[in-house]
């Protein structure tokens, strides 16, 4: 499939490394490896065979960390993309 709307992201991931832009530039990415489990929802696209998702990841605490998923290490649990094809 190269062209998809990820329309639910859902699942654990025993690792993960997202970004977020810093406050004063836009066009940068902050790139945070968080080596903990976190319960994983988000949605994104599939355009020309690249996956490009936003995620939040429920962390211990009760805590959200939001950005765009750049890797997700799953091993103890599951994760299942729900796509759409775009033609």
């Amino acid at each position: 499939m190269t062209d998809a709307a990820i329309v639910s992201l859902i699942g654990a991931a025993d690792s993960f490394t997202i970004s977020t832009m810093p406050e004063g530039d836009a066009l940068k990415d902050t790139i945070t490896k968080y080596d903990l489990p976190g319960e994983m929802s988000g949605t994104g696209e599939i355009r020309n065979g690249f996956a490009h998702i936003h995620v939040v990841m429920g962390v211990e605490g009760d805590r959200a960390i939001a950005g765009h998923l750049h890797e997700a290490h799953i091993g103890t649990h599951f994760a299942r993309a729900y796509v759409i094809p775009v033609t």
